[in-house]
């Protein structure tokens, strides 16, 4: 049995909107994010941290930013699809951590529904995904309201 540790980044700007995803969740919010996908940060950020875990790459080689398949896709068809990926090399997810960092809207009203969603996608155990939320005490991109950023970190076990 091996152990694996992926971590992945992922920032999008916002621009006009009613909501933005995040996790999976429509969240109600007075601007979107720009984005070729739907722009759900938490979302590639955990993508990009399986991939990572796993070395097969990133979100941008697996789904290409100019890319028309991949042209408002939704992040939990990414998300099932790099699990796919990870599952065909016999890895799986021992547990994540996410953490969302933006001014608004406000996560925690959400986090529990964000935790299931991820869960169900990934065919795991909520007790196996955490969702939190910080701010950047209005400093940086993030505390400017600029937009939204999500970091993630994943423990993956397998024979690889």
């Amino acid at each position: 049995m091996s152990l694996r540790v992926g971590q992945g980044l992922d920032v999008h700007a916002f621009t006009d909107g009613d909501h933005v995803m995040l996790c999976g969740v429509r969240v109600p919010h007075d601007r979107g994010l720009e984005a070729h996908s739907d722009g759900d940060v938490a979302i590639h950020a955990l993508c990009d941290a399986m991939l990572g875990a796993a070395a097969l790459g990133d979100i941008g080689q697996h789904f290409p930013p100019g890319d028309d398949e991949w042209q408002n896709a939704e992040g939990s068809v990414l998300l099932a699809n790099v699990r796919d990926l990870l599952s065909e090399q016999a890895w799986q997810l021992v547990n994540l951590d996410l953490t969302i960092v933006c001014e608004s809207p406000r996560i925690g009203p959400h986090v529990a529904v964000m935790r299931e969603t991820i869960a169900q996608v990934l065919g795991t155990n909520v007790s196996s995904v955490s969702v939190k939320a910080t701010t950047t005490e209005k400093m940086g991109f993030c505390g400017r309201s600029e937009g939204i950023s999500a970091l993630a970190i994943v423990l993956i076990q397998g024979t690889g």
